[in-house]
C-alpha cells in the first residue's frame, strides 16, 4: 500500500501543486521575473500539512488520497477534526506559495481555477460517496466539521 500511496501522491498533488507551478514559474524567471524569498514560508507550511494529510489517510484511513485507492476507514483525525478537506487547503496555501515565490498573478488565477475545481469534485464527488460509503458516521462527522475553514 505504500508504494500506491507514494504513486498517488507524486501524481495528484505532485503534478498539480508541485510540477505545474515550478514550470509556470521557472518560465517566468527564465523571462526576467523576480524570485522572492518570503513566499517559501506558505509553500513549506502548505507541504507540510500535505504531508501531515496523506499520513492520516495512510494510517487512520487505510488507503491513499488517490480516487482509484480511497481510504477504507472516514478519516476523522488530525487536521480532519477542523476541515473536512484540509488536504485540499493545503494545496491551495502551497500554490500560493508558488505565486509569492515567483510573483506570477499567472500563479493566482492558477490556484483560483484550482480552487474551483476542489469544490465542484467536494460537492458533486466526493462528499455524495462519502454519505453513500460512510453513512451516519459521514453525517455527524459532516454536520460537526465545516467543509472549508
Amino acid at each position: 500500500m505504500f508504494l500506491h500511496a507514494l504513486f498517488a501522491f507524486l501524481v495528484l498533488p505532485g503534478v498539480v501543486a508541485l510540477l505545474i507551478p515550478l514550470l509556470i514559474g521557472m518560465r517566468e524567471l527564465d523571462a526576467g521575473g523576480t524570485f522572492r524569498p518570503f513566499g517559501l514560508l506558505p509553500l513549506a507550511a502548505g507541504f507540510a500539512l500535505l504531508l501531515w494529510c496523506v499520513r492520516d489517510f495512510y494510517v487512520s484511513g487505510k488507503g491513499t488520497l488517490a480516487p482509484w485507492s480511497p481510504p477504507r476507514h472516514l478519516v476523522v483525525t488530525g487536521l480532519y477534526r477542523y476541515s473536512r478537506n484540509p488536504m485540499y487547503i493545503s494545496v491551495l496555501v502551497i500554490l500560493i506559495g508558488w505565486a509569492l515565490t515567483f510573483d506570477v498573478s499567472g500563479l493566482l488565477w492558477y490556484a483560483a481555477f484550482i480552487a474551483v475545481a476542489f469544490q465542484l469534485r467536494v460537492v458533486l464527488g466526493e462528499e455524495p460517496w462519502l454519505a453513500r460509503t460512510h453513512g451516519e458516521e459521514w453525517t455527524r462527522y459532516s454536520s460537526a466539521v465545516r467543509r472549508w475553514i
